[in-house]
């Protein structure tokens, strides 16, 4: 009885310690990782890492000095070597270890091992990245980060650098327009897109750049920006009177930089500029990123006058998708569904937006035609987005990367507000000035009154 009493006292805080660990693993994974999933991980990756490694085929043989050293020195028998393993260093999801690969190997022996040196280590996914010729680092993640997405604190945006989503390996997934200058984004209903859009959208509001948007939804996903757009176009009749003006101020620009290229012979190279970026600050335009909701809109007709219409304003997008960047003009292409069938110029647009995120979509074709030119195996994670997670993607560009990223959530009334808060930042655009939407004037808010009390009723 006296042994049962005391295993009843010290099973009970153990099993009390054991479901507190079972419940901040399933409802705050990183406050688990923290106590318990980082301990646990490190010790695992110091004991077996030569072990490991072994298994995985990243070791070599062991020099001819390293050898005769050995056998100097002890008797013990000569083991093939490792990559030489730098300091472990901890982070809130995972951990960062660098490795100088021996002679003979390269980063892609190590990527094709990633898989197993997750399940030796007992983490959720392990990436790797090259930091220089012969080292690379192993990205850790110790749970999965997308499911409750939190963006890193050390952020640093900047000019056209907006911090949108979360990468499955803990780090920001960044829209860099001076990099990626146009980009293409697909999603069904409820897919996330909306979400992704109104990040980019508060983002940008907070920069001095001007925000130009066609929504053929009568504008109901653009509209409540509007205190920050320079202008709004929300059917095809008023996109086919946009579009033109935008062409003009991308001709008026190109203008600018030749009668800048033709200054004396005696002027530096350094002065000598093929874009607005390399004009004197004062002399330079603000940028525009112009967003293309449901494009599909665009390009769908229904009499032959519409269809000479399309044919125009596709000729337009297109015109800016291939001559926009030199000029300071971004485009932000979005719609539920994107394919050749939507007729001529819609494949030779999409060949101009250089980024790709697609989030679920309804056919496999969608995905095809976001991603199947740039990295045919991401069709299938994108594919395999299940609707029970929104905002999940695959992003992806022309040099053949991609990643799974998902936005965090975002209400439309905190993006309106931001958008409402740096309206003085929308940039004087005469050309531009016909199509800004009309702002509400909010209405003050009531202020309470002075409570007045009845005097008291004396007989």
């Amino acid at each position: 009885m006296t042994d049962l009493a005391t295993l009843l006292e010290v099973g009970g805080p153990v099993a009390a310690l054991g479901g507190g660990a079972a419940y901040a693993r399933a409802r705050h994974p990183s406050i688990y990782w923290s106590t318990v999933g980082l301990p646990v991980s490190t010790v695992r990756l110091l004991g077996s890492y030569g072990s490991v490694m072994e298994a995985c085929g990243l070791t070599v043989a062991p020099s001819r000095l390293r050898v005769l050293a050995v056998k100097a020195t002890t008797r013990r028998e000569v083991r093939p070597v490792p990559p030489r393993r730098g300091i472990i260093r901890p982070t809130t999801t995972g951990l960062r270890v660098r490795l100088r690969l021996a002679p003979g190997q390269e980063p892609a022996d190590v990527a094709a091992s990633a898989e197993r040196l997750r399940h030796a280590w007992g983490v959720h996914a392990v990436y790797v990245t090259t930091v220089k010729p012969g080292v690379v680092e192993l990205r850790l993640v110790g749970f999965d980060v997308l499911r409750r997405v939190r963006m890193p604190r050390k952020l640093r945006p900047g000019l056209l650098r907006v911090p949108v989503a979360l990468r499955e390996d803990a780090t920001a997934f960044v829209r860099d327009y001076r990099t990626v200058p146009h980009q293409l984004t697909l999603g069904a209903t409820l897919s996330g897109k909306s979400m992704y859009l109104r990040h980019l959208v508060a983002g940008l509001a907070r920069q001095p750049v001007a925000l130009v948007g066609i929504d053929c939804k009568r504008g109901v996903e653009l509209a409540p920006f509007a205190p920050r757009l320079s202008a709004l176009a929300t059917d095809p009749e008023q996109a086919a009177e946009l579009l033109p003006v935008l062409i003009r101020e991308m001709e008026d620009r190109y203008d600018l930089i030749k009668a800048r290229q033709g200054i004396a012979p005696s002027t530096p190279d350094e002065e000598i500029t093929s874009d607005i970026w390399g004009l004197p600050e004062h002399e330079r335009p603000v940028p525009v990123v112009l967003f293309v909701d449901e494009v599909a809109e665009l390009f769908l007709v229904a009499t032959k006058k519409d269809e000479e219409r399309r044919d125009e304003m596709v000729t337009q997008l297109i015109r800016l998708a291939q001559l926009g960047r030199a000029a300071g003009i971004y485009l932000e292409v979005c719609g539920q569904r994107f394919g050749a069938e939507l007729g001529k110029g819609a494949t030779m647009l999409r060949a101009q937006l250089t980024g790709r995120v697609c989030h679920r979509v309804n056919d496999e074709a969608s995905a095809k035609m976001a991603l199947g030119d740039i990295a045919p195996e991401a069709v299938s994670a994108a594919c395999a987005i299940a609707p029970e997670r929104p905002g999940l993607a695959v992003a992806g560009d022309t040099s053949g990367g991609w990643s799974r990223i998902r936005t965090p959530y975002l209400s439309l009334g905190d993006a309106a507000e931001t958008c409402r808060e740096w309206t003085h930042l929308v940039p004087d655009l005469p050309a531009l000035k016909p199509f800004r939407p009309d702002v509400p004037v909010r209405p003050p808010a009531e202020t309470p009154g002075p409570v007045v009390r009845p005097r008291p009723v004396t007989d």
